[in-house]
């Protein structure tokens, strides 16, 4: 059942994902609200909760805890769920007060760390990715929006790590952290996808099933192919009507649907290699030509290709 999980996580890809360490001491409140797809909070020392505003159930937080945080819907982290947040952080790491003034400066206490004493209490980190096109979009629509795993839930031995990465300042110290913030991030969902109490998403749950499971793998190892449902079933050893009732039940829509936006996922992934061509990439997942793709990539993603592409890192984007 990893196949799937395996290539969902691998789109998550972290392109000057921000980390910060924020040192507090009660009272204390900070409304995130920069419009980030997804955001990590780690409690390193003393206790604070999760507000977010999709979710009416605050969350607590000790050290050893990790939070997922969907965006782009503001949150807050709080000493307690009734405090008011006296700082905002607004779209491009900015520090204000609910009022405007910028506090940045004023609460500059190192590398990617902020506070007013180093020695308050409360230490948590935290990171986000920058762009939707760092993660999967398939991530992104199961994920609740709030995620939380306790310390022994998860592989917690990762924090000490992250800790002592955030505050260095050495070449190449962004790629370092990226790459960190995606480990994080499959860390955490490779352990909560395993609980047996938790929530996992329809496609997930579904390859156990003896013939859907079948048709799943299929389009995952081949995406390329020129699926029909009437191959996928014979595959599958059902009819073809009996294929599409059963993955239309069992993953939430048609089997060729599924196989589109698996296609747009890994296009847009692709869409990050250097020098990779529209039209190689469309030969790749599946569709005739350069043009083709475009227009399925717009219909789903909303944006063109060249549009997509044009938010990338500059040694991603096209020549």
């Amino acid at each position: 059942m990893t196949e799937a999980l395996t290539e969902v996580l691998g789109g998550a890809r972290a392109r000057g994902g921000l980390f910060h360490r924020a040192v507090l001491a009660p009272p204390w409140g900070v409304r995130v609200q920069d419009g980030t797809p997804l955001s990590v909070a780690c409690m390193m020392r003393g206790e604070g909760w999760v507000r977010h505003s999709e979710d009416p159930e605050p969350v607590r937080m000790v050290p050893g805890d990790v939070v997922v945080l969907r965006g782009p819907a503001p949150y807050v982290l709080a000493d307690d769920p009734a405090t008011e947040p006296g700082l905002l952080i607004q779209p491009g790491d900015c520090c204000t007060t609910p009022d405007g003034q910028d506090m940045c400066e004023e609460l500059a206490l190192g590398v990617r760390t902020w506070g007013r004493d180093p020695d308050d209490p409360v230490v948590l980190l935290s990171g986000n990715y920058q762009l939707h096109g760092d993660l999967s979009a398939r991530l992104l629509d199961v994920l609740p929006p709030v995620l939380v795993l306790r310390e022994g839930e998860w592989d917690a031995a990762l924090l000490p790590l992250v800790a002592t990465e955030i505050v260095k300042d050495a070449p190449g110290q962004q790629m370092v952290l990226d790459r960190l913030l995606d480990l994080l991030l499959v860390s955490v969902l490779r352990a909560w996808f395993a609980r047996p109490e938790a929530w996992a998403p329809a496609w997930y749950r579904a390859q156990s099933d003896p013939v859907v499971g079948v048709a799943l793998r299929l389009l995952h190892e081949q995406p390329g192919h020129g699926w029909t449902v009437a191959g996928l079933a014979a595959k599958a050893g059902v009819s073809r009507a009996a294929l599409a009732r059963r993955f239309t039940e069992l993953v939430g829509e048609p089997p060729m649907a599924y196989l589109a936006r698996w296609r747009i996922d890994l296009a847009a992934r692709l869409l990050r290699e250097p020098g990779a061509t529209l039209g190689a990439v469309a030969r790749r997942v599946g569709y005739a030509d350069g043009f083709a793709l475009s227009t399925a990539f717009k219909r789903l993603r909303g944006v063109s290709p060249s549009a997509y592409r044009a938010q990338l890192a500059p040694d991603t984007a096209p020549r």
